[in-house]
């Protein structure tokens, strides 16, 4: 049996834990190796990632979806909405149909999408770019939610974002986020890599960043790994990346006590890691380690 834990029953309501799930075949046998120890309580979906692909879902994959959506355990998440994008594109609202179809089809108990847009004009594709704290901006985000919220029927929620161009986008993402989501009564997902990347990347400690966020609206954890990638320049600091491709670093796990306590809302923890990059920087050992970890942690 990999791992020290080999199966788990939960007796709290408060939080869960589980894994993001990916429809990769090396990330399979990670999940049902989890899953049949019981040591899932909660599946996050990003039901988008095969929208846009046009592929189907694996039947090991739509397996699982059933199985935690009939038990009320299933999280919604996108990725490509972009919903700080300067205009309401057709992709958008095409975006948002498709939510309506999927959250008729399944028993999401919310929905989350990423802080940041994705697409600008003929720019339509990229990672989430983070956004200046305007007016402007802020009207944009909380129509946007609006527009989540009645598409799909359920609670909504942003996760803060990695990437940031300047120290003030680090200092005003927390408030930033406020700003937008107190129209909805929306949630926060709080992603402890995402802050990881930017306490190194701007030599913020990583507990004056936790502290910026509006930590009573924290429903749901997002834990991972990520990269390095050095400046094109060749000189200066590698950045540290939200990639989601390599093993958690020891200062996330560090801070991730210090989150529970400061989260009262708390209801989900999450663990991330991107499909197909599981043999190429780690094997599912690795993995397993990481999660029970995060298990351990979170149940004192």
């Amino acid at each position: 049996m990999v791992g020290k834990i080999e199966s788990r029953h939960v007796s709290r309501t408060s939080p869960l834990v589980g894994l993001s799930l990916m429809p990769t075949e090396d990330f399979r046998d990670f999940a049902w190796n989890l899953v049949d120890r019981e040591m899932v309580d909660v599946i996050e979906w990003s039901f988008d990632m095969i929208w846009e692909d046009g592929e189907m879902t694996p039947s090991w994959c739509e397996s699982l979806l059933d199985d935690f959506s009939a038990r009320g355990r299933l999280l919604g998440h996108g990725v490509t909405f972009s919903p700080f994008s300067g205009g309401f594109s057709e992709h958008q609202k095409w975006w948002l149909e498709q939510l309506r179809v999927e959250c008729d089809r399944r028993r999401y108990i919310q929905i989350s999408e990423h802080f940041g847009f994705m697409e600008a004009g003929a720019f339509v594709e990229s990672a989430p770019m983070p956004v200046p704290m305007t007016e402007g901006a802020i009207s944009l985000g909380r129509r946007c939610l609006e527009a989540l919220a009645q598409s799909s029927g359920r609670p909504v929620g942003l996760e803060n974002l990695a990437l940031a161009f300047c120290l003030e986008d680090v200092r005003w993402q927390g408030k930033f986020l406020e700003e937008v989501l107190s129209r909805v009564d929306g949630f926060l997902v709080l992603d402890l890599h995402n802050l990881y990347c930017q306490s190194v990347n701007f030599d913020v400690p990583m507990s004056e960043l936790l502290g910026s966020y509006p930590l009573e609206r924290v429903r749901e954890l997002h834990i991972s790994g990520g990269s390095w990638s050095a400046r094109r320049s060749g000189t200066g600091p590698s950045i540290r990346r939200d990639t989601h491709d390599g093993p958690v670093p020891e200062r996330v796990f560090e801070i991730l006590p210090e989150a529970l306590d400061r989260c009262p809302a708390l209801e989900y923890v999450i663990f991330e890691r991107l499909g197909g990059t599981i043999d190429e920087t780690g094997g599912t050992e690795e993995l397993i380690r990481d999660y029970e970890r995060i298990l351990e942690t979170v149940d004192g």
